[in-house]
């Protein structure tokens, strides 16, 4: 399953990817946090969407990127 850029709310396009919370590998379960986001109006842990063996994608900190881009990858 791919871990994507999340909407946060209907006006976002975009959003900053600040970073992973779990290293590469790891297995987590349902609601674990994996990475934050930050938009110009919140920061947010966001939760795994099941249970599973985080892949970390090819995004780098702080960088900005569009609604939907893959961040990295959930393993079952």
């Amino acid at each position: 399953m791919e871990i994507k850029m999340p909407k946060l709310d209907v006006t976002m396009t975009e959003g900053t990817f600040i970073g992973w919370l779990v290293p590469d590998g790891s297995a987590v379960v349902e609601g674990d946090d994996l990475y934050t986001v930050s938009t110009d109006k919140v920061e947010v842990d966001v939760p795994a969407p099941a249970d599973g063996v985080v892949r970390h994608g090819d995004v780098e900190a702080d960088e900005t990127y569009p609604v939907g881009t893959p961040l990295g990858r959930l393993e079952s």
